[in-house]
């Protein structure tokens, strides 16, 4: 890998690092178990951000989604990664950054057959101000009540990332705690 290749950290079925893979090419009909993270950013009125992912994005192209995810590079903290992932995809800084699902993990499909396989620890975290996204990651975003996007992913959960309709389910109950 050259050094303005992005890496991803393989893992191995109980979670245990095992190599690094390049990020353009792990992403196949055959995804090796990966770590990743999953961002879900609410706002001072206790509004969660929903994006749609850009439509040259490879995984789910133009699909709603959770406020954004991404990968940890090899020996990067977590917490890092979700604030490089933040400003890279848009253009955020947050605060009060939390881990509330450590252990969720899924393997997902996509129409062109494209695996995501991650253990993907989920945050959720407090916007200072509205996302300026990048156009090559969020093609559009919403401020949205968390009550009427769980009835929308229940309702129709073909229109939104297979994991955003697996963890807002499990993190609203916590995130209401907070």
């Amino acid at each position: 890998m050259t050094p303005a290749t992005e890496a991803v950290v393989l893992l191995d079925p109980a979670g245990e690092p095992i190599g690094v893979a390049d990020k353009a090419t792990v992403h196949t009909t055959d995804t090796p178990l990966h770590l990743a993270f999953s961002c879900h950013v609410f706002d001072e009125a206790g509004r969660i951000l929903v994006t749609r992912r850009a439509l040259g994005k490879l995984t789910w192209p133009g699909v709603w989604t959770n406020s954004f995810c991404g990968h940890p590079s090899p020996g990067e903290k977590p917490r890092d990664a979700v604030a490089r992932r933040a400003h890279a995809e848009l253009g955020m800084e947050l605060v009060d950054l939390e881990l509330v699902l450590p252990d969720f993990r899924y393997r997902a499909v996509d129409a062109s057959g494209i695996v995501e396989n991650e253990i993907c620890p989920v945050y959720i975290a407090r916007a200072v101000a509205d996302p300026q996204p990048n156009p090559s990651e969020v093609v559009e975003w919403t401020w949205a009540d968390p009550q009427a996007m769980l009835a929308a992913v229940t309702a129709a959960p073909w229109a939104f990332s297979p994991w955003l309709t697996l963890q807002l389910p499990q993190l609203l109950p916590l995130a209401a705690t907070r």
